[in-house]
């Protein structure tokens, strides 16, 4: 029998999976997150670990809490995570791939189709009272059909985006990756090209790169002046990865038409933030997952990493499997 702690409330059915296999649970019931030192001293009295949010697993938490055998996120992304130190430590971590793909594919399919209508801006009009005089050609949308889809890192989730853009608004795909998706090329006539030519030529670029060096910052001042003043920024991946100084003054300035965003850089966004006022912004609080179904599976993949390394088995969905060559 092993310590579970959870660092949220989740449902009683995925405790129960764990409860049924002899093991015991706790879980963090707070409406704030855990601060470092909480999470270390819950985590000291457990043998795992089901983590759900963004805290740190950092070096220091890992050092801390070297004695835990596994680590199970309810994610995909580990960013938040020092892979190296907990590989070093010999500490499993598990995360959840493929599951999601859909979900967030669909929210980014969502903010693509908000921007281009200003539709979350008018439903703001009409709490203001601005629902009255018809001028035909004040505050318009623009038209999807047809028009270019870039891809920034087309792999399960952004070939679900090309997919849903290519099969309802005819759009042709392009993409930037480091190397060729076959399918999305085969299925979707999916061109490959240049980081520049992805950002001329998309008349909307859609984010769906893992955050790394390389791409932290990546939409800066200098991506955003080489985009058409026409096109949509879309981003569901990570907020790090454009400059929300620069995007504020490309849209000011309109150096591109409109951003729809699941991830901001911070998150929680600020609710003072200029971006949430703007007509051609539709901002989403990091609700790519957020449907009933993904998430049972999201914690369903989580129990299954906390078992298979709590029986001392490889994990399935293992984000350092090097800890195993040790």
């Amino acid at each position: 029998m092993a310590s579970v702690f959870i660092t949220r409330v989740v449902p009683e059915t995925i405790k129960q999976s764990l409860a049924d296999q002899g093991h015991t649970v706790s879980e963090w019931t707070e409406k704030r997150d855990l601060a470092p030192d909480e999470l270390i001293r819950y985590a000291k009295s457990s043998d795992a670990v089901f983590s759900v949010g963004g805290h740190a697993i950092d070096n220091r938490f890992l050092t801390a809490c070297e004695h835990l055998r596994v680590i199970a996120l309810c994610s995909v992304g580990y960013d938040h995570v020092d892979v190296a130190a907990a590989t070093r430590l010999r500490i499993p971590i598990g995360n959840t791939p493929g599951v999601l793909s859909k979900a967030t594919a669909d929210t980014a399919f969502l903010l693509m189709q908000n921007v281009a209508r200003k539709a979350i801006h008018k439903h703001k009009e009409i709490l203001r009272g601005n629902w009255g005089f018809f001028d035909p050609m004040v505050d318009l949308g623009i038209d999807l059909q047809g028009k270019t889809l870039g891809i920034y890192g087309l792999g399960r989730i952004g070939y679900e985006m090309a997919k849903r853009c290519r099969f309802a608004f005819d759009m042709p795909v392009i993409y930037h990756n480091r190397g060729h998706n076959e399918q999305a090329e085969r299925d979707l006539d999916a061109r490959r090209v240049s980081f520049d030519e992805l950002l001329e030529q998309s008349d909307v670029l859609s984010v769906h790169a893992n955050l790394s060096g390389k791409t932290h910052g990546i939409f800066n001042g200098d991506a955003f002046s080489k985009m058409k003043a026409s096109a949509i920024f879309v981003n569901t991946a990570r907020g790090s990865m454009h400059d929300e100084e620069d995007l504020r003054v490309a849209l000011e300035n309109g150096e591109i038409w409109g951003a729809g965003l699941d991830v901001t850089d911070p998150e929680p966004m600020a609710p003072d933030n200029p971006l949430l006022e703007m007509s051609n912004v539709a901002v989403l609080p990091h609700i790519g997952s957020a449907t009933i179904e993904t998430r049972m599976k999201m914690m369903k993949l989580t129990v299954e990493n906390l078992l298979a390394g709590l029986r001392g088995d490889h994990l399935p969905y293992c984000v350092n499997p090097e800890v195993y060559e040790q």
